[in-house]
């Protein structure tokens, strides 16, 4: 199709330093930027006598904090992991809602391909770059190993790959740690899957029929966008859970 310029991969559009610089990371450097804008400004405007504004975010925090700390079955465990789990939501809930930018995917650079000009977006939503989704699990990934270490000591953390007190156990373990590799797969295509996809049918949608179809998408890519935030986080509290479980 004449125009419409889609690639897997985020197109490089410089480099700095001799490194890259993608469509893909302006709107993460956003995503960092904004988040880290919040957490200096909320704590500095709460309030002893709270707004409607101010209770409503308490009541998302408080509520957030109390779901992580009846999984883990532990407050300080709950202290300790909560601002991961927020953190991870945070940055890939920003970085989805930035993608719906009018200027995010229209405003950019035409290349001659083929005998045929397409546009290159200067900014690419985040989260359809494969080097961001993988570069978040493996943070996770890391961070349910350090989280079981830490826990349970290397020793009897370990254990739970390296059973040698039976054939079976020992096969159990071997699948045990596959599983733990196979989740930088299943983390980072999962997330870079559904949100590449919902970028394709957004294009392909306002190539087709430009003033009503994306509308409904639109709203079903925000609704997509808020899930998955809230699966990848989910995911990774629920691997933490199993990490620090004492093993059988």
């Amino acid at each position: 199709m004449e125009g419409l310029h889609i690639t897997l991969g985020a197109d490089t559009l410089g480099h700095f330093l001799g490194l890259p610089i993608t469509n893909t990371l302006i709107p993460a450097l956003m995503a960092s930027v904004i988040l880290l804008v919040l957490a200096f400004v909320v704590p500095r405007t709460l309030k002893m006598l709270p707004s409607k504004g101010q209770t409503l975010f308490e009541t998302a925090i408080g509520g957030g904090f109390g779901y992580v700390e009846e999984v883990l079955g532990d407050r300080k465990l709950a202290e300790r992991f909560f601002p991961l789990i927020a953190t991870l939501f945070s940055f890939i809930l920003v970085g989805n809602l930035l993608g719906f930018l009018p200027v995010v995917g229209s405003v950019g650079f035409f290349e001659e391909h083929d005998g045929k000009s397409t546009l290159v977006a200067l900014l690419r939503p985040v989260n359809t770059d494969l080097n961001v989704t993988l570069a978040l699990a493996i943070a996770a990934v890391v961070a349910i190993q350090v989280a079981g270490i830490a826990t349970l000591g290397l020793l009897k953390y370990g254990s739970k790959f390296v059973n040698l007190h039976s054939v079976l156990g020992f096969a159990i373990g071997i699948i045990e740690l596959f599983s733990e590799l196979a989740r930088f797969i299943s983390f980072s295509f999962r997330l870079f899957g559904n949100m590449f996809a919902g970028k394709v049918m957004l294009l392909v949608a306002t190539a087709f029929v430009p003033v009503f179809l994306p509308v409904p998408i639109l709203v079903f890519e925000f609704l997509v966008g808020v899930i998955q935030a809230a699966i990848f986080a989910l995911l990774t509290l629920f691997f933490i859970k199993i990490a620090v479980t004492e093993p059988h």
